[in-house]
């Protein structure tokens, strides 16, 4: 298996590697010896969309020189945004396969595998690369294109709208170090955001049990793991979708706060997760990722205030500070409201590190709107920061804005702000001399 992308999509292939081994089939490191490969791709942005065709390409040519008989399977985030249109495009791979088909990942394999047996004792074309890739890039850039049918189409099981969740009984065969492992806490995502095309790869959000997180966690930390690392598309909206009157319109502060506020007492929240999770007798970390500013409360900052397994760091991608971006990219919170969250996160949790990322180039984004940008910067003095260009992608609402910066003019400011950046990091650096930690 070749896995590409995040976390989250790395215990997707967890998991698939866990339900093969339990269906007792033989997981080898050699790709020439392997009677089916399975490339797990990204769909985020053009360049993990790129890395993900080339990948399938180079695999379905290594396939010809070496091993004609082995299937080649497309899994993950591109298979599921462009279910209708790759199997057309990409007739060489034996088969495709969503996000909710994981854990038939057994049945898909045995399936490829015999029909690949029957597609090259037929006469196959040899599939042009170049023609292959350039009819990709096009469809990336056009999400809505019709595609003619190509006789001969690959196998597919992809449903529209994935709705899977892994459970504690979930195989899982880990493909991290012994001493961390991610534990996804939820899946799938409700945020609006203009630039952002997840919900509908990943569909709505939707909660673990705590129960069962907490099973497994315990499982973990048995066998060895040492840091446990909470994932999902918002882990502080966990629970809020367990509550029996749930709406999916609740993303704003203000509709979270309430609906929170309205939780009885034993409610799952990320508050209550952390707290179950620090009781389990154990030494080891436990680390929040993928935080969203906009759910944020009280109780969570308190929870890690007080929890001593939860390290002190957050994970909350902020994407700029300007309000009038903050309205464009459809981030649901104002300026004034991320300088408040910060400070109480700090206030609430002295020492704290926060990591958080921004987006450089957005659509209608000046100099002035950059200049505030990187004053904030300056201001906060964050420990860890990371900043992308904007990546245009079609289907969202930012793809279609008008006054898209050129690629020249993003970049340009994306090496401006890491040269901010780091001139802040070398003084933190520098603080931390002569300290133990």
């Amino acid at each position: 298996m070749i896995s590409l992308g995040c976390a989250k999509n790395l215990v997707d292939a967890e998991v698939m590697m866990g339900s093969l081994l339990k269906q007792r089939f033989e997981i080898t490191n050699e790709n020439a010896e392997a009677d089916a490969l399975i490339v797990n791709t990204c769909s985020f942005i053009d360049a993990p969309q790129e890395e993900s065709g080339d990948t399938i390409l180079e695999s379905t040519e290594f396939r010809e020189n070496t091993n004609t008989g082995q299937a080649v399977i497309v899994s993950g985030c591109l298979s599921q945004r462009y279910r209708k249109e790759l199997p057309k495009l990409m007739p060489e791979v034996d088969a495709f396969m969503g996000i909710d088909q994981v854990e038939q990942v057994g049945y898909i394999v045995r399936q490829a595998v015999d029909n690949r047996g029957s597609r090259v004792g037929q006469a196959e074309e040899k599939p042009n690369n170049n023609e292959t890739k350039r009819a990709v890039t096009e469809l990336v850039a056009d999400d809505e294109s019709e595609r003619p049918a190509t006789p001969g189409e690959p196998l597919v099981d992809i449903h529209s709208r994935p709705d899977y969740i892994p459970k504690f009984e979930t195989p899982r065969f880990r493909l991290t170090p012994n001493h961390f492992a991610y534990v996804k806490i939820a899946e799938g995502c409700n945020h609006p955001c203009s630039f952002y095309i997840i919900p509908r790869m990943r569909g709505s959000h939707r909660s673990r049990t705590q129960s069962d997180i907490v099973q497994e966690s315990r499982q973990l930390v048995a066998d060895g793991v040492k840091e446990l690392s909470l994932i999902s598309q918002d882990s502080t909206y966990y629970g809020l979708d367990l509550r029996p009157d749930h709406r999916a319109n609740i993303a704003s502060p203000e509709r979270f706060t309430a609906a929170a506020h309205e939780l009885s007492a034993d409610a799952s929240t990320l508050a209550s997760l952390l707290r179950e999770l620090n009781s389990i007798e154990a030494e080891f970390w436990i680390r929040i990722l993928y935080t969203h500013r906009a759910h944020w409360t009280e109780e969570i900052i308190t929870a890690i205030a007080e929890c001593e397994k939860v390290v002190k760091y957050v994970d909350m991608p902020m994407q700029h500070i300007h309000d009038a971006m903050l309205e464009r990219m459809r981030r649901e919170t104002s300026g004034q409201y991320i300088r408040d969250l910060i400070g109480r996160i700090r206030e609430g949790v002295p020492g704290i590190a926060i990591r958080t990322t921004f987006i450089v180039g957005f659509p209608g984004e000046t100099e002035e709107y950059f200049e505030a940008l990187l004053d904030f910067m300056r201001e906060m003095r964050f420990e860890r920061l990371g900043v992308f260009t904007y990546s245009k992608e079609n289907g969202t609402k930012a793809g279609a804005m008008e006054c898209q910066l050129t690629d020249e003019q993003k970049e340009d400011r994306r090496e401006r702000a890491m040269a901010v950046q780091l001139e802040i990091s070398r003084k933190i650096a520098a603080a931390q001399v002569g300290k133990t930690m």
